[in-house]
């Protein structure tokens, strides 16, 4: 049975509930999938993969420095598997040019570059942020539009059908259409 993976680094939690949310989608298409959070799993072997999802969240305009590790680490690995990557920032929803830019960075300083690319929506998790932060987060939020400075709640801007798709696309690649199942 085909087995992917999709590796991940979060800060906050809202880049696991994105890889979770592909595996989901990639299991209802009949196939293996598992989500790891690679600052617990920097070890693992992708010889056991059939395809790797890589995807990282934004924080000071960077990608998390685990999933730089792992992606230097196993480029050859990921070079050679069917590969993806994708990255979770506010920037994605509106600024995509400062969001493809990050990717371009990413990509730079891991030498890797994935056939596919997704630029996901982020959350602003207000409630979980501590009194400085959310400060920062309003003031980097402020004037942008569609991004809530109401501090009373979470936020989350992921478009989860665009995920679903993100997925769909990614084993429609790996797998031919026919051999897939779809469940619901």
């Amino acid at each position: 049975m085909t087995k992917i993976l999709i590796g991940y680094g979060t800060t906050e939690g809202q880049t696991a509930r994105i890889a979770d949310h592909l595996a989901e989608a990639i299991r209802g298409r009949g196939i293996e999938a598992e989500s790891l959070d690679l600052k617990r799993s920097q070890d693992i072997s992708l010889d056991d993969y059939d395809g790797v999802i890589i995807g990282g969240s934004i924080h000071m305009g960077k990608h998390q420095q685990d999933i730089v590790n792992f992606v230097r680490k196993n480029r050859a690995a990921l070079e050679r598997l069917p590969s993806a990557f994708f990255s979770v920032s506010l920037a994605a929803s509106g600024d995509l040019a400062n969001a493809e830019a990050y990717v371009e960075n990413f990509a730079q300083e891991t030498g890797w570059r994935p056939a596919k690319v997704g630029l996901f929506r982020g959350a602003l998790l207000y409630r979980q942020y501590g009194f400085l932060k959310r400060f920062m987060m309003k003031r980097i939020v402020r004037g942008k539009p569609g991004m809530s400075m109401d501090t009373s709640r979470d936020h989350v801007y992921t478009d989860w059908d665009q995920v679903k798709k993100f997925a769909e696309d990614f084993v429609s690649r790996l797998v031919p259409e026919d051999t897939t199942r779809q469940t619901s």
